[in-house]
């Protein structure tokens, strides 16, 4: 019995064997047949054409360069319209010993901003960067719309500001992410009426008590000591780690002896990639506070500003002011293609005349989306929508909203 059982096992068995090795066989025939067939994945024209534009290099077409030579583009203050001008940099001076640059720019309204800056960026084994910067603005119309959190739309008017800045700036890096420093420098300012007819100048509109220093024109000394945690993997293209800034500033009013104030800086920045940094969070907290003694007044252009391209995107620039400030912005970003990136956002912010109104309640709020043109690993182009209770606006801005924070208390910031 047992053998013929054992016959029977192994006949059955065998059949088995065929019937697999023949399903096998007819699996593999019709993946090679699929192999033979495959086609590779085809884009768009349109992202082939933007791919082959940036991975190619022809974004030099944009920024021709010669000896240093190049245009600029952008990097003025919100409201000035389209700026161009002119960038001189060369980077190669002493074997990257020395870096130079100088850069003029005009802006459709007239506005204007000159630059000078030489920095030594290799100084005690690499851990020591200086920066010599010289700039003189020259901005025909800024936005004021009145002092404080409860400032009206219908308020709005505009004023002259021209300055001239000398800083010395240092930075020590004891560690890879970990930096800090001191800046020492000199700021001269003038207000005057604003050139923009469309709207009431400032100085009508507003008295010392709403505008203070709006009357009067004053020069400052200003000393600054910061520090910083940077561990984005590319400071210029980040898509993961954090960036944290803090500065404290101390501007001495030189020739009225009536502005004196100290400014704290505080900038934080995060970046969450997730399914293989095709997508990432974006979060940034951002608060500006300043304190005086025996409650002397801040100049309302030295005060901090919320609204506009880079904070409050649904809301028109400079569109609130007060002595503190906190912004709060949150992004998604993703990878539509190589290139280019959408955005999801949601701003919120506020403007104080007091720290002890620090809270989050009573915040202004805005939400909108966007595009991010990449190249060099660096945005090139941006254009946000921003909807607020204000209405919506639209930014067509030559930099990242995430502005990479310089230190010290020099004006290369498009504002203070």
């Amino acid at each position: 019995m047992i053998p013929f059982l054992f016959i029977i096992m192994l006949t059955v068995s065998g059949l088995w064997g065929q019937d697999s090795q023949s399903r096998t066989e007819e699996i593999e025939k019709v993946r090679e047949a699929k192999a033979k067939a495959l086609k590779p994945e085809e884009a768009t024209k349109a992202e082939n054409f933007l791919r082959k534009f940036i991975d190619g290099n022809r974004m030099q077409f944009l920024q021709p360069e010669y000896k240093g030579l190049r245009p600029k583009f952008g990097n003025m203050v919100n409201g000035a319209g389209f700026a161009a001008g002119v960038e001189y940099l060369r980077e190669d001076f002493w074997d990257g010993g020395l870096t130079a640059r100088a850069s003029a720019q005009l802006s459709m309204r007239g506005y204007q901003k000159y630059e000078a800056q030489a920095t030594f960026p290799k100084l005690a084994k690499d851990k020591l960067v200086i920066d010599l910067i010289a700039s003189h603005r020259n901005f025909a119309g800024l936005n004021f719309y009145g002092n404080g959190p409860d400032s009206r739309e219908s308020g709005r008017s505009n004023y002259r500001l021209e300055d001239t800045s000398f800083d010395a700036i240092a930075g020590f890096a004891p560690s890879r992410i970990w930096k800090l420093g001191t800046s020492s420098g000199a700021l001269l300012t003038n207000v005057g009426p604003g050139t923009d007819r469309r709207f009431i100048s400032s100085d009508l509109q507003y008295g010392p008590n709403v505008a203070p220093g709006i009357d009067q024109q004053t020069n400052f000394q200003r000393f600054s000591v910061f520090t910083q945690i940077d561990y984005r993997n590319n400071p210029t293209a980040p898509k993961s780690g954090g960036n944290y800034v803090i500065q404290h500033s101390w501007y001495r009013d030189i020739d009225l002896k009536r502005f004196d104030f100290r400014r704290l800086d505080v900038d934080l920045e995060q970046h969450i990639p997730f399914l293989n940094r095709t997508r990432r969070l974006v979060l940034r907290a951002k608060g500006v506070f300043t304190e005086t003694d025996n409650n002397k007044p801040v100049p309302f252009y030295l005060q901090p500003i919320v609204g506009g391209s880079d904070d409050l995107r649904g809301y028109r620039f400079f569109r609130f002011t007060d002595r503190n400030a906190v912004i709060y912005n949150a992004e998604y970003r993703w990878e539509i293609f190589s290139g280019m990136d959408g955005a999801l956002f949601f701003d919120a912010g506020k403007v104080m005349p007091r720290r002890s109104f620090l809270k989050f309640s009573d915040l202004e709020t805005s939400a909108g989306f966007g595009l991010r043109f990449n190249a060099r690993n660096a945005t090139f182009l941006r254009l946000d929508v921003g909807f607020s209770q204000e209405g919506f606006q639209v930014w067509f801005k030559f930099n990242d909203f995430l502005n990479n924070r310089k230190f010290g208390t020099n004006t290369l910031q498009p504002t203070y």
